[in-house]
């Protein structure tokens, strides 16, 4: 699947985040950008899957449907944080305070990419046989 080739690719990025200059503006920019990136890449991935899976409601283009859908259909993510990453993804246009960006990344490094890597692996396990195989 090209969206989940995309997905693992710009992890790999972003997982070289807590190894950056947490104190340069542009890294920290870079990171929230590859972050909402992230988010994207995996909502839409989901949407994929939902699809796959024959639900319907995999249709719409809102991402908090797709969200609370995959968490009841697929035990491998968890709703809660992935609605928290919806939300601070939309706050990133509003961040002009180097603080408020600062406390993003943490937020991305400690809570996020951890979020993303589970569902990583967890798309791998339930998927192996067909990931190759889906548009």
């Amino acid at each position: 699947m090209k969206k989940f080739d995309n997905f693992v690719s710009n992890l790999a990025v972003l997982q070289k985040s807590p190894g950056q200059d947490l104190n340069n503006e542009f890294i920290v920019s870079g990171i929230i950008d590859k972050f909402s990136i992230q988010f994207e890449l995996g909502w839409k991935v989901l949407k994929e899957l939902l699809l796959y899976e024959g639900i319907s409601s995999g249709k719409t283009g809102a991402p908090r449907e797709i969200i609370r859908e995959a968490y009841q259909c697929f035990d491998f993510m968890e709703e809660k944080p992935w609605l928290l990453m919806l939300k601070e993804r939309n706050n990133t246009a509003h961040i002009y305070n180097g603080d408020a960006a600062k406390l993003l990344i943490q937020q991305i490094i400690t809570d996020f990419i951890p979020e993303f890597e589970n569902l990583k692996s967890g798309i791998e396990k339930k998927y192996k046989n067909v990931l190759d195989k889906l548009p």
